[in-house]
């Protein structure tokens, strides 16, 4: 399943609801789902790229107005942080318990045994990290998730390239902003995601 960015452009709502995708929330952005089904992000890594604290209360609001009815919700992580990501993450992940799918956000320096003992059916993984651990590392997780049967999402995801190294992951679904962005883009990443999903990744 394709996620975008959530967008309030007409245009490329129309284009990604008729495409049958899904969007992403985060508390720093609209929250708005526009009618569509959507997954809702914790927004550390919008905070990162600006360079501006996290904001933990935004989150939490978001997720309890929005949590409940979500596809997943990505608990809190910290961008590249490794094993003080996953303590963050743990943290919150009771705090979250009215979400009926979480996401740990794997990042660089985290291993599977690192994350196994908390996946389940209502925890799953998000492969995040650095653009070169996450196409090195995505069918790792892919592995986990399969072996322990929870869900697998990758994020950043905006080429057929990239749809690929999900599809060969056994990734449920992955995100980007591109087809939000450039509705003219949509159908090329709309048709890889359906010839992958159909010629089956593993």
């Amino acid at each position: 399943m394709g996620y975008a960015s959530r967008t309030g452009t007409r245009r490329n709502l129309l284009a990604l609801r008729r495409a049958g995708w899904r969007l992403v929330l985060s508390p720093t952005g609209v929250l708005d789902a526009e009618g569509f089904r959507y997954g809702l992000d914790n927004g550390a890594w919008t905070a990162f790229q600006q360079r501006e604290p996290w904001n933990a209360e935004a989150f939490y609001r978001a997720a309890f107005q929005f949590g409940p009815t979500a596809d997943w919700v990505v608990a809190p992580d910290v961008v590249a942080g490794g094993l003080a990501s996953l303590d963050l993450t743990l943290q919150w992940l009771p705090r979250l318990d009215f979400c009926p799918l979480r996401l740990i956000a794997v990042q660089d320096g985290m291993s599977a045994g690192d994350v196994a003992p908390h996946l389940g059916p209502g925890v799953g993984i998000f492969v995040g990290g650095s653009t070169g651990w996450k196409e090195r590392s995505a069918r790792g997780w892919g592995d986990l998730a399969a072996r322990v049967g929870c869900y697998l999402h990758v994020g950043r995801v905006n080429t057929r390239r990239r749809i690929a190294l999900c599809a060969d992951a056994g990734a449920d679904s992955f995100d980007g902003t591109s087809a939000s962005t450039y509705a003219s883009t949509l159908p090329l990443l709309d048709r890889a995601r359906k010839q992958l999903a159909l010629g089956g990744a593993r």
